[in-house]
């Protein structure tokens, strides 16, 4: 052997191994996030499918089964707050385990119904309550916790969870509805929150602390926060210190907007709506479905946007193009899909949730360690500006016998909500550097 070649084995020797790339695990965890939000989005596709069926066999109004529905968006919006800080008391996996078996209870107790007050307490109460708790909070403290960089990318992918369980359940759902009934559907909904409990609880973990590892992108290795007790009071203390503040009162009231044009107006009545231009029901579904194939790809986007554009700007793009859209809508609704309603499908589902990424990035701006609280109390805006919609839409509807009014009025609203993101101020940018 020459004396080069034993150089070269010497050195080669001598030389570390390359460690492989391996990825982080706070990708795993947002993965494990994604799916558990998936499972859980059963029950946001069900509401729209329960008005005709159950105003047929019970006879109930429009109204009074857009009040549960309310009831429910309410709580939805309304518990997110309380569940982010139950997250930092009692951790995520806890929180998020047991609001999944809450909406099993609630879903599989309707079946046995016979009267509308159960309808509020299973679907509008226990449903609400458990939902809340999965609510996009969740997705909020999951990527404060987990993620240093590319946290509007992060947020656009959880947000976009939602939109996909949408796309699988609403058509199997429909089928279901329409050939067996609205109660197998139920159970299904009840099954699928049940199914996600053991992934979270075996899989999910509540800070990169607990595996050792660093934040994604993180300098230095983050200590786990010890629990924070009284969940309810710091809950309370970050609100009425995020009141005296405007742009808390802009991100809420914009935030109340997009709920009203999404989940309170389209996920509520689009199917019935359409249903009333002759429609079948299981078109309109798949029309909603479709909404949920292109919500993926616009709220992704809109998070790349967010880390590389002003997130004011974009949420008055948003709410802009949402508001048009609407105005034109009254005239796309018939009995067929013709090209101009596969436009709308897909322009607002491109927009749909669009406006998370940016509303939490404000949110980070402005509110820093508090974020993820204070973005549960502008998503309880978001829940209450849909539960009225949810409810208001039926009573058009059984007023005047058709929708349009609604639709008017919601493009209206997004006009306003347009303006109001326009309005809101910026953060200096070392203070907020500071907070974040």
């Amino acid at each position: 052997m020459t004396q080069t070649t034993e150089s070269a084995l010497d050195t080669e020797a001598r030389t570390p191994p390359r460690r492989r790339a391996r990825v982080h695990r706070a990708w795993f965890v947002a993965a494990v996030t994604f799916v558990t939000i998936i499972g859980a989005a059963a029950f946001r596709s069900l509401p729209g499918l329960l008005i005709d069926p159950l105003h047929q066999e019970f006879g109930w109004s429009r109204g009074t089964i857009g009040a549960a529905v309310s009831l429910n968006l309410a709580l939805y919006g309304l518990t997110a707050p309380f569940a982010a800080a139950l997250m930092d008391r009692f951790g995520i996996r806890k929180v998020v385990a047991v609001a999944l078996t809450v909406i099993a209870v609630g879903s599989g107790l309707t079946v046995w119904m016979t009267a509308a007050w159960q309808l509020w307490l299973c679907w509008g109460l226990l449903v609400g309550l458990g939902s809340g708790s999965m609510a996009l909070a969740f997705a909020a403290t999951v990527t404060n916790r987990w993620f240093t960089e590319r946290r509007g990318l992060v947020s656009g992918i959880l947000t976009a969870a939602s939109a996909s369980g949408q796309l699988i359940f609403l058509p199997v759902l429909s089928w279901t509805v329409q050939s067996h009934g609205w109660r197998p559907a139920a159970v299904t909904v009840a099954l699928a929150a049940l199914a996600v409990v053991p992934f979270v609880w075996l899989l999910l973990r509540d800070h990169p602390a607990d595996v050792g590892a660093r934040p994604y992108g993180a300098p230095e290795f983050v200590p786990k926060p010890a629990p924070v007790p009284g969940a309810a009071r710091r809950t309370l203390g970050v609100l009425f210190s995020a009141v005296r503040t405007g742009p808390f009162w802009l991100l809420a009231g914009s935030f109340a907007i997009c709920g009203a044009s999404t989940n309170g107006l389209i996920q509520t009545h689009f199917v019935p709506a359409a249903h009333d231009h002759g429609m079948p029901v299981t078109t309109a579904a798949s029309l909603l479905a479709v909404v949920g194939v292109f919500d993926v790809a616009g709220t992704i986007a809109s998070g790349w946007f967010t880390d590389r554009f002003e997130p004011r700007r974009l949420l008055a793009v948003y709410y802009a193009l949402r508001g048009v859209a609407l105005l034109f809508l009254p005239m796309l609704l018939a009995p067929g899909v013709h090209p101009p309603m596969i436009f709308f499908i897909v322009f607002y589902g491109l927009d749909w949730v669009a406006t998370v990424p940016p509303t939490l990035a404000l949110c980070r701006e402005h509110y820093g360690e508090d974020s993820a609280i204070v973005f549960g109390w502008v998503l309880a805006s978001h829940q209450v500006g849909a539960a009225l919609v949810a409810y208001l839409g039926g009573v058009a509807r059984d007023v005047f016998g058709s929708y349009d009014v609604v639709w008017y009025a919601s493009g209206a609203l997004c006009a306003a909500a347009a303006l109001m993101a326009l309005v809101i101020r910026r953060r200096p940018r070392a203070l907020a550097v500071a907070a974040a």
